[in-house]
């Protein structure tokens, strides 16, 4: 077992996909300031606060520990798009990306020691027109408040788009598997 995997994130998202990989870790709330930096771009965001995220856990953890750090944004026409928050930030939120194609990015750190390997997997969404009412229903039944977006890909967020592009589907939902296994096995940690 594999104690010393630790995810910077309190997500329950994240830890139902590090789960699939079958191992055992532990999660820690990551402390770190996630406010945007002026004129910053959507990847150099997410990538610069999954470090964060990481390294804010590194100081309290052991040489052997590997840790995890994750974050995602939405990106509409050079527009940063997080979590909504709420029910009417939602239904802007979508009312915006509805019609439209949307860039959703996930930066991931993954650190061990001196070792640390990082990228950003991005995700195009292509999102249907919809009309208030679609809308409406849709966050009534997923309630993706905590999404960045507005939007829960695993779930009924399926129902809403007409498309999907990215080179790790897992990335969308927000921690990129196949990176991921990628780099702990790097790091010295067997997957499977």
């Amino acid at each position: 077992m594999h104690a010393n995997l630790i995810l910077a994130s309190t997500s329950p998202y994240r830890a139902e996909l590090l789960a699939k990989l079958g191992l055992e870790f532990s999660q820690q709330s990551p402390d770190c300031d996630e406010t945007p930096l002026p004129n910053e771009a959507a990847p150099d965001l997410v990538l610069r606060l999954a470090i964060a995220k990481a390294q804010s856990l590194q100081a309290n953890s052991n040489e052997t520990s590997t840790i995890i750090g994750s974050d995602q944004v939405a990106n509409v026409d050079g527009v940063i798009i997080g979590k909504p928050g709420n029910h009417e930030n939602a239904i802007s939120q979508l009312k915006n990306q509805a019609g439209r194609t949307v860039v959703f990015h996930t930066g991931l750190c993954v650190i061990k020691g001196d070792k640390k390997l990082t990228c950003v997997v991005p995700t195009t969404v292509k999102f249907r027109s919809l009309d208030d009412e679609q809308i409406s229903r849709y966050l009534a039944a997923d309630k993706p408040y905590n999404c960045a977006g507005s939007f829960k890909s695993e779930s009924l967020g399926a129902t809403i788009v007409e498309s999907m592009t990215s080179d790790d589907p897992t990335a969308l939902i927000g921690l990129p598997l196949i990176q991921l296994a990628g780099f702990i096995n790097r790091l010295g940690t067997p997957v499977p």
